[in-house]
């Protein structure tokens, strides 16, 4: 028998007997539906900039998030742009952001941009890029709910998500605008 036919039937065999949720982190769904099973939005909040209407930014979570310890828990963080944008530009600010955030090494910091600007597209007004927080595997990214692509790296993924959720984010009206509770209508008698 040859090796790799062996090979291929012993990975599989180890791939069925992992539990559901060890295939699930390893495995991007290919809808945003199917990522964030589970979770439920919290308020939005829009980024202004230099007077601009950027995008609104709206979180989904589990209940019991705490936004403290982001980095462990999976959450999604949609952003839904008021105006056209470059993927380039996006991939660059966010560098930009994470960087701020905590020093990257210059070559880190090269190879993440790459990343980025390998799966951010341009975008116009309306459009939806959500991005989903694995821990222990990474960030994945959706496009209006279909699948962009990952960022296989666990430190790329709380770095990027720090923009928005970190204590030392830029944008700290935003960040705590993103995660109040919503206002729940008062019920009918």
């Amino acid at each position: 028998m040859h090796r790799a036919p062996l090979l291929s039937l012993l990975l599989a065999c180890a791939a069925a007997m992992l539990p559901a949720t060890a295939v699930r982190a390893s495995t991007p769904e290919p809808t945003l539906a199917l990522a964030l099973q589970g979770q439920k939005p919290l308020s939005t909040a829009r980024l202004r900039y230099w007077g601009f209407d950027v995008y609104d930014a709206r979180l989904f979570v589990e209940p019991g998030f705490d936004a403290q310890r982001y980095e462990a828990q999976r959450f999604g963080l949609e952003l839904s742009y008021l105006r056209e944008l470059k993927g380039a530009d996006i991939a660059e600010r966010s560098i930009d952001e994470m960087n701020d955030l905590a020093p990257i090494e210059p070559g880190q910091a090269r190879r993440w941009l790459e990343a980025m600007g390998a799966l951010f597209p341009d975008v116009q007004r309306g459009d939806r890029i959500t991005g989903v927080h694995v821990p222990g595997s990474g960030a994945r990214f959706y496009l209006n709910g279909r699948l962009l692509g990952e960022v296989a790296d666990e430190a790329f993924s709380r770095q990027f998500f720090g923009i928005w959720l970190s204590p030392k984010t830029s944008q700290p009206r935003l960040r705590e605008a993103m995660l109040q509770a919503p206002v729940s209508s008062p019920r009918a008698p």
